[in-house]
Parts: structure tokens; C-alpha cells; sequence
């Protein structure tokens, strides 16, 4: 199975992200992360596969996340109303996602990337 890259091509970090795969010759399918978001399903299986806390999945750096409060709302939230928070706007994930099916890195980190896709 290829692998499957969510991304915002006007983000640096995404096309770094991109970038690494071509150089490594990866086959992936790019998906634009704001027109075509992951679904509330789809993004619990990501974070179900990731082993990751759900909170890495937020992209706190960014505005919509600051618009909306989000530091102090996920400090309460159960992990359903987290899930049902970053199924509203592509933007509030972290990006880029990159996923195999059975593993999922968040954000790009180039030896991250070394490890799992390699």
C-alpha cells in the first residue's frame, strides 16, 4: 500500500515533508488538507494507529486554533468532543500526516521520517 500525505501546499513543513518523500522516491497520494480534511472516522483511525496522544494532532500554532480558544477548551475536552473539534476544519491539524495504514507520523521531522518511511 502507498502512502497517503495530508498537506497544505502553502505550508513550509508540508513541503519539506514533500519534498523527503520525492528525494526517497516514496509513492504517496497528496491530499489537500483544508479542501479535502479527513473525516471525524478517519481521524480517529489516524490517531488510533499513531499511538500518539490525540492532543499532537492540533495544530496549536496555528490562528483558527488560537480564534477558538482551543489551549483552554482541551484541557476539559473528552477525547469524543477532541475528535469532533478537528473533524470541523482541516486547519486544525497539525500537518503533515503521512500514513501507511499502519503507522502515522504528525508534522515533519527528518529523522522521524528516516525511521518510519525509509
Amino acid at each position: 500500500m502507498g502512502l497517503t500525505l495530508y498537506w497544505y501546499p502553502k505550508c513550509g513543513t508540508c513541503r519539506n515533508a514533500k519534498k523527503w518523500l520525492d528525494s526517497h522516491e516514496l509513492q504517496y497520494e497528496a491530499i489537500h488538507i483544508v479542501e479535502n480534511p479527513p473525516s471525524r472516522t478517519e481521524i480517529e483511525q489516524l490517531y488510533n494507529t499513531s499511538g500518539l496522544e490525540l492532543k499532537k494532532f492540533f495544530n496549536t500554532s496555528g490562528q483558527k486554533y488560537r480564534e477558538l480558544g482551543l489551549k483552554d477548551k482541551l484541557k476539559d475536552a473528552s477525547e469524543a468532543e477532541m475528535l469532533d473539534i478537528l473533524s470541523t476544519d482541516g486547519m486544525l491539524l497539525k500537518r503533515p500526516i503521512v500514513t501507511d495504514g499502519t503507522k502515522v507520523t504528525v508534522g515533519f521531522k527528518e529523522e522521524q521520517f528516516e525511521q518510519t518511511w525509509n
